[in-house]
């Protein structure tokens, strides 16, 4: 059929779509508020790390009672994640929420050096932590000798030698590159060999130790627990408690008290002292005193081992994802990761940093009570 000129112009003007290629400006104040609200977040995260860690490194300082090689540990892992929490996650706030890196090469090699070193250091504070209690609650009467505050130190020395040789090799190859302008900071998984030294030992190495010793401990812990006093034809024992490394008490055994008790029984003198009333009298409250040492070493026991178990699976759910999707990347070429989801595995990451004197506050007794004093000081100060 033909159609004359004025029935194509109108039937063109009748199908002509309006043009909406223009993004309607709510999308930018959505965008918007969605990085305000982000930033917020992160920050929040961040500042919580720092000033849990900064109680627990104020409250070990100024609290005699926790001057201890085990404390020691514990206070130098708060430095590490308060470390974590001032010098790398601020700028990762900036990158996470922006998209780009606008600070330069300088300021790039620094940011990954720190962040390496320090939540490798954090990682391997926690091994020292269970080494440190695996020992205590094996080898109770002879660690307890060797645990000092040298010892402590050469173990945190070790870990840091340990975290800054696994950090510095990318630093050599990064310079090649330092002419280039930069507009994303990160690893190079090109690196095979350095990404597996990197996560092998940062994580999966220290993962299945950690596993290992815990493992160990739990089943001695248990043992402690099922472990029925000795019956009244042996020597009893009474607990004497030695402060462990997860902030509870461990229950190590001597005889010493047992031994005063009989040399008082026996030389008690006159009055009835020697009489065999006055010594089963004597025998009864020791076995009484005994057996609720023992239940409440029991209580303890108990506690531990749950801290403990606490410990180890905040951090395998912290830190797994990211060393998972890191070793991934760098041996699929053809994986891909969504860079928002890589984002939110780094800061989970992060968050064991706040986890870890968390973790410690709560569940720690002496950790508590010491706050809490430090706490009203502070307020009517």
């Amino acid at each position: 059929m033909d159609l004359d000129n004025s029935s194509l112009v109108y039937f063109s003007n009748f199908t002509e779509i309006p043009n909406t290629t223009t993004a309607p400006p709510w999308n930018e104040a959505t965008l918007l508020g969605l990085q305000v609200s982000l930033s917020v977040l992160l920050a929040v995260v961040t500042l919580a790390t720092v000033l849990s860690n900064a109680f627990v490194i104020a409250t070990i300082f100024l609290t005699r009672k926790l001057h201890t090689p085990a404390n020691f540990l514990i206070g130098s892992l708060a430095v590490t994640d308060l470390l974590v929490s001032i010098l790398v996650m601020p700028i990762s706030i900036v990158y996470t929420v922006s998209k780009t890196w606008s600070l330069g090469q300088i300021v790039c090699d620094i940011w990954l050096s720190s962040d390496i070193t320090f939540c490798t250091a954090s990682i391997l504070h926690l091994c020292v932590i269970a080494l440190d209690r695996y020992w205590a609650i094996t080898d109770a009467l002879e660690y307890s000798k060797r645990r000092t505050m040298r010892r402590a130190g050469i173990m945190v020395s070790v870990v840091w030698v340990i975290s800054i040789s696994i950090s510095l090799p990318p630093l050599f190859w990064r310079q090649a590159k330092a002419h280039e302008e930069l507009t994303e900071c990160m690893v190079n998984t090109d690196q095979i060999s350095y990404t597996l030294y990197s996560t092998f030992g940062a994580f999966y190495v220290p993962t299945v130790l950690l596993i290992i010793l815990y493992g160990r401990i739990y089943v001695a812990a248990r043992s402690r627990i099922l472990k029925t006093p000795s019956s009244s034809g042996k020597r009893f024992t009474t607990a004497q408690l030695i402060q462990t490394s997860a902030g509870s008490s461990l229950c190590s055994l001597n005889s010493a008290s047992v031994q005063e008790a009989h040399l008082h029984s026996g030389t008690g003198g006159g009055g009835g002292g020697g009489s065999p009333l006055f010594l089963n009298s004597v025998k009864v409250k020791l076995a009484d005193s005994v057996l609720e040492r023992k239940r409440l070493c029991a209580a303890r026991e108990r506690k531990a081992t749950k801290t403990l178990g606490i410990i180890l699976g905040a951090f395998i759910i912290c830190w797994l994802p990211f060393f998972v999707g890191t070793l991934v990347m760098a041996i699929c070429k053809e994986c891909w990761f969504d860079p928002v989801l890589f984002d939110i595995f780094t800061w989970l990451g992060y968050l064991n940093s706040l986890i870890n004197p968390v973790i410690y506050t709560v569940f720690n007794d002496e950790f508590k009570q010491a706050f809490q004093r430090f706490i009203k000081l502070r307020r009517f100060s």
